[in-house]
């Protein structure tokens, strides 16, 4: 920093995962950074995303594990959900993680600045509007992470109260009767699963052929019988064309005269970048036609010596792409000559009931990108540890390149739908971004009994012998 306190290595204009990663990452190799941010630090993931909802999510599997407890012998009676002490619970989890976040930041020595963040000319960035007072502060680097916004669709405005996104979901104050969740991502199928525990009459309406379309297609039918079983109905090739309030909900117009009656609508049709506040005419930085943030590779922006990277640019929204493209821009910076991140090979976690977690290639990708695939499937209801845990809906399958001599080779894919899969996916994603092969995956051990065996089963199959499967 220079003497006036204006003159950074590195400004980072958002405080998200993306931001803030890139801020403890870049202090840690001895830059001085200075990181603004107009809101909370954590961003969406944080405060609005991934953390409330996997709270709301473990609340919902809390009050399942109750309701069922009398299966193991356990007489707990009837649970009722608390949805004012569930609330005040996530805040608490959302706060210790803020503050958290924070106190690392000061501890590498980051300089923080309070307000709106704007590039101008020349890596300049001007800040205004917050605590710290308009200032314009000057980076040898710029990195934008200002992070996305829900999307919304026509016809449907946010008030809270009958038509809700991501942002109100996460904080209501009721449990409603019945809902209706617009669309059928990871995002929407995780509400429908969360709502259905806590006793609301879900309908899940997707566009789309099926719901988690980016999902291999067993494991996409894995989630819609458990959704089924669990009494969520689900839509797909649903057209909502609007909707009619009333006093105690809308109703909603599916088309052809058919109509759909509830108290509370969800959309959950995904998220937009967010490059508004960010005064970006007259920068040098393109934008595409969604509004993302154009960069190359190494997540560089047409003007020199700016980054993007998180949900303003066109990769996947998530925390941990943002993380990793965090290190490699500050590498890059560094001029460390990183390897570009591989987005066809990132880890997916989705925490609805059951559970589902891939990497790498589905069985249809691997085939149109002119594999010759092997396949193996195993379901969960064989293994001991699922059976003892109660939970035996799901199966792992894995996708390997077939040999000409009919063996499997490189492991493409790993795809899982079950209990705790997003804490097993692990050995599955190493396996996929170290290119191994089925030969030498099998030779893991595998402790027993454990959820993650299955993994080591399915693997062991692809050799032609197998132990129970």
């Amino acid at each position: 920093m220079s003497e006036d306190g204006t003159n950074f290595d590195l400004v980072i204009i958002g405080g998200g995962p993306g931001g803030y990663g890139a801020a403890l990452y870049g202090a840690a190799a001895g830059l001085d950074v200075a990181l603004v941010e107009m809101h909370k630090l954590g961003g969406t993931c944080l405060h609005v995303g991934c953390i409330p909802a996997k709270e709301l999510l473990e609340t919902a599997h809390v009050l399942r594990t109750v309701k069922e407890a009398a299966e193991f012998g356990v007489n707990a009676g009837e649970p009722t959900l608390d949805i004012d002490v569930s609330m005040a619970r996530k805040q608490a989890v959302i706060d210790q993680l803020t503050a958290g976040v924070g106190q690392l930041l000061k501890g590498r020595k980051v300089t923080m600045f309070d307000g709106v963040g704007s590039l101008g000319a020349d890596r300049q960035v001007s800040i205004s509007g917050g605590e710290s007072g308009d200032v314009t502060v000057t980076g040898t680097h710029v990195i934008l992470a200002s992070g996305s916004k829900p999307r919304s669709i026509p016809g449907f405005d946010v008030d809270g109260s009958i038509v809700m996104t991501s942002d109100e979901v996460l904080s209501i104050d009721r449990v409603p009767a019945t809902a209706a969740i617009i669309g059928g991502g990871a995002i929407g199928c995780e509400f429908a699963s969360a709502l259905a525990d806590f006793g609301t009459e879900v309908t899940v309406l997707e566009a789309l052929p099926k719901i988690l379309a980016g999902c291999d297609d067993d494991v996409t039918k894995v989630v819609e019988r458990a959704f089924k079983k669990r009494g969520i109905t689900v839509k797909t090739g649903a057209m909502v064309q609007g909707h009619t309030p009333h006093g105690n909900g809308t109703v909603l117009d599916l088309g052809d005269g058919e109509s759909l009656d509830v108290e509370v609508v969800v959309v959950s049709v995904g998220r937009r970048p967010f490059p508004d506040l960010l005064g970006l005419d007259g920068t040098g930085v393109q934008l595409d036609e969604r509004n993302f943030v154009v960069v190359d590779e190494y997540c560089r922006t047409s003007a020199p010596g700016v980054y993007a990277l998180g949900d303003l640019v066109d990769t996947p929204q998530l925390a941990h792409v943002a993380f990793a493209e965090a290190i490699m821009v500050i590498k890059h910076l560094l001029g460390e000559d990183p390897l570009p991140v591989d987005y066809t090979k990132v880890p997916w976690a989705i925490y609805c009931q059951p559970e589902v977690a891939f990497a790498g290639h589905t069985e249809a990708s691997a085939i149109e990108a002119g594999y010759d695939v092997l396949v193996s499937k195993h379901r969960f209801i064989g293994n001991s540890r699922a059976k003892i845990v109660g939970s035996t809906d799901g199966m792992v399958k894995i996708i390997a390149e077939k040999l000409d001599d009919g063996s499997g080779g490189q492991i493409l894919g790993v795809h899982m739908a079950g209990p705790w899969v997003t804490e097993q996916l692990g050995q599955g994603y190493l396996a996929v971004n170290w290119e191994a092969t089925v030969d030498e995956v099998a030779e893991f051990i595998q402790p027993h009994p454990t959820l993650s065996e299955l993994f080591g089963e399915s693997v062991l199959a692809m050799t032609g012998r197998s132990l129970h499967g």
